[in-house]
């Protein structure tokens, strides 16, 4: 039994109205993401645009869950570091005997993976809009959002340009799966 046989088996044991919630739930785990959730819907059988549209939604709905808890992560950071900071400048000593503001030790770096290098330079040389839009050949768009919005980049920019990251991969593998499924099936 080949992978789409497979596919189509496993699909047709789940009620129809429920395969384009499985397809969103799958696009929203990292690594597989929305791409490979809309190849997988399709060769399980499910309409073309079902199936980008559902992963499409289950990838930008986790995105969205990244970016606004990251959001809120930072900017309690940011306050946290202020206090600190003003603490340090105003003479009164930190709490526990710090010596000050986190992240001043160099044992506190962490090295970064190649991905988040590589996603940090289409950062630096393509700005926003083209970082989101390569930034899944280098991670996920989980962490993509994740990564932007450490940075400061506003919570509505990373929004608008990972939803049309999320478009455009998507709609070119949805589109590559349904040449390679009529070639193959004939």
């Amino acid at each position: 039994m080949n992978v789409i046989e497979f596919l189509q088996d496993l699909m047709l044991q789940v009620p129809f109205f429920v395969q384009p919630f499985l397809i969103a739930a799958a696009a929203a785990i990292p690594f597989l993401e929305a791409e490979l959730a809309s190849v997988l819907g399709v060769w399980a059988g499910l309409n073309p645009f079902v199936a980008a549209a559902s992963a499409m939604a289950g990838n930008f709905a986790s995105v969205f869950v990244v970016v606004v808890f990251g959001a809120r992560i930072r900017a309690r950071i940011v306050a946290r570091r202020a206090r600190r900071t003003e603490l340090v400048t105003v003479g009164h000593p930190l709490a526990d005997g710090a010596e000050g503001p986190v992240g001043s030790n160099v044992d506190d770096v962490k090295t970064e993976s190649k991905g988040v290098k590589r996603f940090k330079r289409f950062l630096v040389r393509f700005g926003v809009p083209g970082a989101s839009i390569l930034g899944p050949l280098a991670i996920p768009t989980q962490f993509t959002s994740a990564v932007l919005v450490s940075t400061g980049v506003s919570k509505g920019w990373v929004l608008l340009w990972q939803g049309v990251a999320i478009f455009l991969w998507t709609t070119m593998t949805t589109l590559i799966a349904t040449g390679v499924l009529a070639l193959v099936t004939g």
